[in-house]
């Protein structure tokens, strides 16, 4: 097994050792104000949502997590599997590893083999040119491009693994909106995002954000643990959770798509996400760790569920469809609520929608 490999099945391991580990996400701070008449039924909720041209049946779908190595193509036809089934998106892991390691194309290939009607998203960083945007493309008969921007990973990888300039990231952004010929969607990788990095992206022609905030897989403490020495503790909790990194957002979600991910393992979470103006939620480390420990026919089951407990959820609050969502009242709490203050942001107006 290569070194590459090594690292791609190292963080495959980490972060199902992970798992679980998070400390409470902000979503905890939030509270739906409760409304006794919903007026309508459950068969009258509607599930849809469209972001990136896509017009997809659940509101949810699976992030890019892993490829790369023997293993990981495993765990990739099990995800696509589980999309087939489903009928939901799924993101690949990122493809420099097969771009950079012909040899390891399979471990990404097999998505689409598995899934051939589906919507996937090749995954790559923000650094690369737009011919490798498009030989990722390529690679997987790719719907859209997801393009991860991820600083604090990059710096705290072992020397000699990481990103050490950062200086061309937007430039190459603006490139591929422009030429990679299919939807591009920048996504953080779990420390969320400002409303000034929002409207830097926005600048560039960037249509599609996913604001991926802190509250699920941690890639500092990945990568720290994979370090001789521990030298990057400080940095664990680094970044905005995705609640607050949504509410950030508010201002653009009429100008441009919003997605959110970190921390979403349920569906109050993915409720609550969309209750802030996400069109859809991303699971990652969920996805990885249903997979893994409850297998293929378990998960398809849980996403039905999933499903389910949408629609219970939606008509309690009254919302028909997804956009209603963000009509209704919301009590945020601390820590959200110190945020908002130190951000001039309106935290009250949440608790006042209807």
């Amino acid at each position: 097994m290569s070194i590459h490999q090594n690292r791609k099945d190292e963080h495959v391991e980490l972060a199902e050792k992970l798992y679980g580990s998070h400390p409470l996400t902000d979503f905890e701070a939030m509270t739906f104000v409760h409304h006794s008449f919903p007026n309508m039924n459950v068969s009258d909720v509607d599930l849809r949502t469209h972001f990136a041209t896509f017009d997809l049946e659940l509101p949810f779908y699976i992030n890019g997590m892993t490829g790369g190595s023997d293993k990981t193509a495993t765990i990739n036809r099990y995800l696509a599997l589980v999309a087939k089934e489903t009928g939901l998106a799924m993101a690949s892991g990122s493809v420099s590893a097969a771009i950079k390691h012909p040899e390891v194309a399979e471990s990404f290939a097999v998505i689409r083999r598995t899934n051939p009607k589906g919507v996937i998203f090749a995954n790559l960083g923000a650094e690369h040119s737009v011919e490798n945007g498009k030989r990722a493309v390529d690679l997987l008969q790719a719907d859209a491009l997801q393009l991860h921007v991820n600083a604090p990973q990059e710096l705290v990888m072992p020397d000699g693994e990481g990103e050490r300039s950062f200086t061309n990231w937007l430039s190459q952004i603006q490139k591929m909106v422009e030429q990679v010929g299919v939807p591009v969607i920048v996504k953080e990788v779990g420390f969320g995002m400002s409303r000034e990095t929002i409207q830097q992206l926005m600048r560039i022609g960037v249509k599609t954000i996913d604001v991926s905030g802190r509250g699920g897989t941690n890639f500092v403490a990945i990568e720290n643990s994979r370090r001789t020495k521990q030298e990057f503790s400080f940095a664990e909790n680094w970044g905005q959770s995705t609640a607050v990194s949504l509410i950030e957002s508010a201002p653009f979600q009429n100008q441009v798509e919003i997605l959110a991910s970190g921390g979403i393992k349920t569906p109050i979470d993915m409720v609550k996400a969309l209750s802030l103006g996400a069109r859809a939620c991303g699971l990652s480390g969920h996805f990885l760790h249903l997979v893994q420990t409850l297998g293929v026919e378990k998960t398809i089951a849980e996403v039905e569920q999933w499903r389910q407990t949408l629609q219970t959820l939606m008509t309690l609050l009254g919302a028909k469809k997804i956009a209603d969502l963000q009509k209704n009242d919301i009590i945020l709490r601390e820590p959200i609520k110190g945020w908002c203050e130190a951000r001039r942001i309106d935290w009250q107006s949440y608790a006042n929608r209807s």
